[in-house]
């Protein structure tokens, strides 16, 4: 993922407006902290500000553990919630002092009697597993860090990781936040009809098209007279082949469920509406589909 990418401007959190006055830490590279405070965000705290806060929580990597007892932290604030923009670069340094940070209430330096539990709130940007770059075999994602987290945390206290909002595909508060800055951008347009049908194009069956096709059900059990159409495109993850099916079910019901612990795998929502083999093909579609060609 480059840069650019790893946090947009358009994000749910900006509505998540309850959290914009706590202290909270951020997780992730590039620049999160600008990234935050963009969102709405006033009190915030990178991972590397804390880490020099108390220099005795960083101690997997021996040449950056503190050659002499440092001073007691004082004035330090006391962390209210956890926002995890993306997966951070030492992955050792953000697993270790995310949960010092929850185990503590968020306050490290202190010792507590009694794990906290429901512990501090845990907000989570993209939960891809893995995504395409240029190896042959997909990299890690922020799925994978989570998992990491996750698996951490109930192996050390017993109990599961709560997450306060899971935000991304295929999570259905994403796809609505999208439709509402579409509309918006519809009024600016002075268009008048209500949109309709909405096309989401990916690359990934198990975030991608799992999040138009469980936005759709949702739409359906809401009774909207609307429709999220999913496209599934054959440059990224997913690579179709001569051999493979043209529904994608047949070839992903027997596969791997790589989506996020906290989303059911149905193997219905991983079928695309449409297979085609890049993104300018997804728009062409769309266009076909809507007689605007």
């Amino acid at each position: 993922v480059s840069p650019e990418q790893v946090i947009l401007s358009h994000s749910p959190l900006r509505l998540f407006s309850q959290f914009h006055q706590k202290c909270m830490l951020v997780a992730g590279q590039g620049p999160v902290e600008e990234n935050a405070l963009n969102l709405g965000f006033k009190h915030v705290v990178t991972m590397e500000a804390l880490r020099k806060a108390y220099p005795l929580l960083d101690m997997v990597d021996q040449s950056r553990r503190p050659k002499e007892l440092p001073p007691p932290t004082t004035g330090f604030p006391t962390i209210e919630g956890v926002i995890l923009f993306g997966e951070p670069v030492r992955w050792e340094t953000s697993l270790q002092l995310i949960i010092d940070v929850l185990l503590s209430n968020g306050n490290p330096g202190a010792e507590l009697q009694n794990i906290p539990y429901p512990h501090l709130p845990v907000l989570a940007c993209n939960m891809d597993l893995l995504w395409m770059a240029e190896a042959k075999m997909p990299r890690f994602g922020h799925g994978t860090f989570l998992l990491c987290l996750e698996t951490i945390y109930k192996k050390v206290t017993g109990r599961e990781l709560k997450y306060e909002a899971l935000i991304g595909k295929p999570s259905t508060v994403t796809y609505r936040y999208a439709e509402y800055l579409i509309k918006e951008q519809a009024e600016k347009q002075g268009w008048k009809s209500p949109i309709r049908r909405l096309y989401a194009v990916g690359d990934n069956p198990m975030s991608d098209v799992y999040g138009a096709n469980l936005y759709n059900s949702y739409l359906k059990s809401a009774h909207q007279n609307q429709s999220c159409e999913s496209i599934l495109v054959c440059t990224g993850v997913y690579r179709h082949s001569a051999d493979v099916p043209g529904k994608t079910e047949e070839s992903t019901t027997e596969a791997v469920f790589h989506g996020h612990r906290d989303f059911c795998f149905d193997p219905s929502l991983v079928e695309a509406s449409y297979v085609v083999q890049d993104v300018n093909d997804a728009v062409q579609l769309a266009f076909k589909k809507e007689n605007w060609s």
